[in-house]
């Protein structure tokens, strides 16, 4: 593999838990350079980056070819659009854009420029969702009729001195989470023909949103999306109904995130496997008999966004992520708050 140069214009949380392991743990990436603007903690963790404290100095680096824009919402417009510019391959951290608008103005830049333009929507990646996607298109509970999903926390504080707890163009639990759970929704189902949504506040002295309940109408399939910061006993994260069958999910989430956190290696051996007792449960008929088991979790793997950005770059082959999807993602959301203020469901 010739190595692609990548720049990360942040190091908080994504950069330091996600992106950065994952790319120096791929033989296709070497880390060049980290924006941060007074520490140099990337450097201590990757001693032959280097550390820079402006996003210009990333811009202005012929040899940097990908960067990676995981800043806080707002600026991933500016940055992704100056990133283009510059003739940058980007990858943009969830959400896309705060708006449909400057989603559209990016992938019409990148089309200019000829650059990739991807989003990083890691959850496609999760265990128990490719499990669930296995199991739709095996066609095993027949005709899907409903899928209600939820990605719940328990987190009855508000977490001081972080961006994401501030009001502002672009916050909130929808934004946050919502964007991977949206991002799933159009994968499995593609767009929907109405949305239905409720989003507040529950958490005492929040300034965010902090929950939500959106209702997806498919043509003859029912679709809901759920996430709440007070769900200290959580459900199952998946429930999908059929025609033949059901398949419900454990509540644990994949265990990728948490191993990234232990600075376990991605790819080491029992990367993303989930033990046995929280494998999900099928309850169908198939070819004429009743089966009722555990089907094994696939297990996760979020290398494949970046093997995906690799093979997109250097072999110039399609993406996984398409900036398009992104783009509905967000007009999904777009859609959830308009249904939310006027209380009616929004045909999109």
């Amino acid at each position: 593999m010739r190595p692609i140069p990548t720049a990360l214009l942040s190091y908080g949380m994504s950069g330091e838990v996600f992106h950065a392991p994952l790319l120096h743990a791929h033989a296709g990436f070497e880390i060049t350079s980290v924006v941060q603007r007074t520490k140099s903690t990337a450097n201590q963790h990757y001693p032959t980056c280097k550390v820079v404290r402006t996003v210009d100095e990333v811009l202005a680096d012929p040899a940097i070819e990908l960067v990676i824009v995981n800043t806080p919402n707002e600026l991933h417009f500016n940055q992704a659009s100056r990133a283009l510019l510059a003739g940058k391959h980007v990858v943009v951290e969830k959400p896309f854009t705060v708006s449909t608008h400057e989603a559209d103005q990016l992938i019409e830049l990148a089309t200019e420029k000829n650059r990739v333009l991807t989003v990083f929507q890691n959850r496609r990646w999760d265990g128990d969702f490719l499990t669930l996607k296995h199991v739709i298109d095996s066609g095993w509970v027949g005709r899907v009729v409903e899928l209600e999903a939820h990605y719940d926390r328990f987190r009855n504080h508000i977490e001081p001195d972080t961006w994401k707890e501030e009001a502002g163009s672009g916050k909130g639990i929808l934004y946050n989470l919502g964007s991977h759970m949206l991002d799933q929704a159009v994968v499995l189902l593609g767009m929907p023909e109405y949305v239905d949504a409720r989003i507040g506040i529950q958490r005492t002295g929040g300034k965010v949103d902090d929950f939500y309940d959106l209702r997806l109408t498919y043509a003859g399939v029912n679709v809901i999306v759920k996430s709440s910061y007070l769900v200290r006993q959580p459900g199952p994260r998946y429930q999908l109904h059929g025609t033949e069958g059901s398949f419900v999910t454990a509540s644990n989430v994949d265990p990728q995130e948490q191993a990234l956190k232990e600075k376990k290696i991605p790819g080491s051996p029992g990367w993303g496997s989930m033990p046995e007792e929280t494998w999900g449960l099928l309850n169908t008929t198939l070819k004429g008999e009743h089966v009722h088991k555990k089907i094994e979790t696939v297990a996760g793997n979020y290398s494949g966004f970046y093997d995906n950005v690799y093979a997109a770059i250097r072999q110039n082959k399609p993406l996984q992520v398409k900036p398009e999807q992104a783009r509905d993602v967000i007009r999904l959301i777009e859609a959830s708050y308009e249904s939310n203020r006027e209380k009616r469901a929004v045909k999109l």
